[in-house]
């Protein structure tokens, strides 16, 4: 494996481990702060703290397997493409 492929990967797994992350830490934590304002604006006990928990859980749910189904689709692309080199370097041998 040479080093650029080698990057190429730490590169693609900080890419997809960062943007997890995100979708996870920005709704969770909006979500958070919204519902306790919004429940001490309103004098609601912790209906929109809880409620709106649950969307931003939802939310975050939805953005990682969109995630990970983008990344999936480009790894196997990838492959491909590696495989596809691969063969036409063992035509050219032959």
């Amino acid at each position: 494996m040479d080093k650029n492929n080698k990057n190429y990967w730490w590169q693609l797994g900080l890419k997809i481990f960062a943007e997890s992350t995100g979708w996870i830490a920005a709704p969770i934590i909006g979500a958070l702060y919204l519902g306790r304002w919004l429940d001490s604006k309103y004098d609601t006990g912790q209906l929109f703290f809880l409620s709106i928990t649950i969307l931003a859980f939802v939310i975050s749910s939805i953005g990682i397997g969109m995630t990970g189904m983008k990344y999936m689709r480009l790894i196997e692309k990838d492959e491909l493409l590696r495989k596809s080199k691969n063969n036409q370097k063992d035509k050219e041998k032959n």
